[in-house]
């Protein structure tokens, strides 16, 4: 398939975006309790500078363009413009929280006062009464993939030589491709954490009194000394769901992955109904069920598609097929003022286009144990001299497994490397095979990841990880601090700015219900029934999914 020089340069025209989040805290490393600043707009309708759990977590959102270095000159200048309106707040500069009193003192994102809003924090409300709200402002990076359309045109020929009923069409074709990258993302999901997960050590503070096996660094640091990722590990981002639920997401297809979602969120679960659902007139949670909607499923790995105004992300994949797929097991990197560098970028879309390309069979339950236990292995012992993971053929080596699948990534790289240019059409070569060579060095050489170099420094330093995160965060603010917007790009973030705010008061006028009422036709969506929870704003959803590609919860 590769041979064809059409498809060879269609795979090097990938789009790629970034979703950050990244915690508002105070000098001295708490977390904000101010709302989120007006002067940075609707974070209900803004398509760039958004909120996640928290008023204080914000997710700063890149248009998907085929080149990473302007993809990261939009985050930066999201960043500037964000450090422009927050006063002496800080962007704390890694993936896990600090100097935490407790989950009530952690503000629920609010999004004003119409019923999309309502849904969206009463959601909120729900997570933190199942998970804690503690776990839910951990902050990470999510890596958007995709291929160019016309790339699916090429190969659906190829794609389908061996057509299954899925594969008669090409967006038949391209599902059943995305799909298949998505297992293999999980198959060498371990991959991730071990390369670049930055967050090998946590405050007492965010444990709180809970049970752990965690060593002491010092008095008010806890680690592993050979983590990687404790985001990614038992205390930090793993799905939680299945712990009493029964729940597991089943990647086979495209058509069992929304069914199985559609199970949960369908499916009463006793686990949470002691909760309660709308408790003396405020909704607790959205339902007693599995999920509340499909965006609690916490995994590592999703398959996307751009979403109209309230329409269900399952039902959206139903009607129109996968639009790309989002990485998320990415940590904020905290030596890097924006949390991910052009290097990472460069191998993350090489990674992906690989598990893109490699045959993938479906996982069997014995497998799906498999990738899960090197996952939180590697999370919490990647770096271990020896650590054994389990793969079809028996055990084996982490580093010696991780040498052979980025060896094997190497004629990928070159090929890329033969096709790229930059936006000028000049050839840009070797900076692909460059980024996949720092990448081995890592592998071969556990003491260079950035898990390792955390735990160095502070042990250099004598900080806890309180002390040096603080400090990694003054230094990347001083850095903003001392960068101009340009001009053009500040006018156009103040102007969309101001429009969100006008779209979130349309929106509020537009309401023609009750809450419960939009709740109960929220939830009445099928796949043949069109939503019934329009936009007062015809264009603002066409507006949001061209420059996003987030689903409005």
């Amino acid at each position: 398939m590769v041979s064809d020089p059409a498809i060879r340069r269609l795979m090097t025209r990938g789009l790629v975006g970034l979703e950050k989040e990244t915690l508002r805290v105070t000098p001295d490393g708490r977390v904000s309790l101010s709302p989120h600043p007006p002067a940075l707009g609707s974070a209900l309708t803004h398509p760039h500078i958004t909120t996640d759990f928290s008023e204080a977590l914000l997710e700063l959102v890149t248009p998907a363009l085929s080149d990473p270095r302007a993809v990261l000159d939009f985050l930066r200048d999201l960043h500037l413009f964000v450090y422009q309106h927050i006063g002496d707040e800080r962007l704390w500069a890694g993936s896990m929280p600090c100097v935490i009193g407790g989950g009530t003192d952690i503000p629920l994102a609010e999004y004003g006062t119409s019923n999309a809003a309502q849904m969206k924090t009463a959601y909120r409300r729900g997570l933190g009464n199942r998970y804690g709200r503690v776990m839910q402002i951990i902050a990470g990076v999510h890596f958007n993939f995709s291929l160019p359309e016309a790339f699916w045109d090429y190969v659906h020929a190829d794609f389908a030589a061996d057509r299954s009923a899925d594969q008669t069409t090409v967006l038949g074709t391209r599902d059943t491709a995305y799909m298949g990258m998505v297992r293999n993302l999980q198959r060498l999901g371990w991959v991730v954490p071990y390369l670049f997960g930055a967050s090998p050590a946590v405050c007492k503070s965010f444990v709180q009194d809970a049970n752990t096996d965690l060593d002491a660094f010092d008095d008010k640091t806890l680690f592993y000394p050979f983590a990687t990722s404790l985001r990614m590990g038992d205390i930090g981002y793993q799905n939680r769901q299945e712990e009493g639920t029964g729940l597991k997401a089943n990647y086979d297809t495209l058509d069992a992955y929304t069914r199985s979602l559609t199970w949960a969120i369908r499916t009463p679960c006793p686990h949470y109904e002691p909760l309660g659902v709308k408790v003396n007139g405020r909704w607790e949670q959205l339902n007693d069920h599995v999920l509340q909607i499909e965006n609690e499923y916490y995994s590592t790995v999703r398959p996307k598609q751009l979403t109209d105004w309230m329409e269900f992300p399952t039902l959206a994949l139903r009607r129109r097929g996968i639009r790309y797929v989002e990485l998320r097991s990415v940590d904020v990197n905290l030596f890097e003022p924006l949390g991910i560098e052009l290097e990472q970028m460069r191998f993350l879309s090489l990674f992906m286009l690989y598990c893109l390309l490699m045959p993938s069979p479906t996982i069997s339950p014995r497998e799906r144990r498999w990738i899960d236990a090197n996952e939180v292995l590697a999370a919490h012992r990647g770096r271990e001299p020896g650590l054994m993971l389990q793969r079809a053929d028996g055990q084996i080596a982490l580093r010696d497994w991780g040498q052979q699948v980025l060896s094997a990534m190497e004629p990928l790289a070159a090929l890329m490397d033969g096709q790229a240019g930059d936006q000028d059409g000049n050839q840009v070569r070797g900076e692909v095979s460059a980024a996949l060579k720092a990448q081995q060095l890592k592998m071969a050489e556990p003491e260079a990841t950035p898990s390792a170099r955390v735990l160095a420094e502070m042990r250099a330093s004598g900080e806890g990880f309180a002390e040096f995160a603080r400090r990694l965060t003054e230094r990347h603010r001083d850095g903003f601090r001392r960068l101009e917007l340009d001009p053009a790009r500040a006018a156009l973030l103040q102007q969309m700015a101001l429009e969100s705010l006008d779209r979130q008061a349309q929106i509020e006028a537009g309401d023609d219900c009750d809450f419960d009422t939009f709740l109960a036709r929220y939830f009445a969506q099928t796949e043949s029934q069109p939503v019934a929870l329009r936009s007062p704003l015809a264009e603002a959803p066409a507006v949001q999914a061209a420059a996003t590609g987030k689903e409005p919860v």
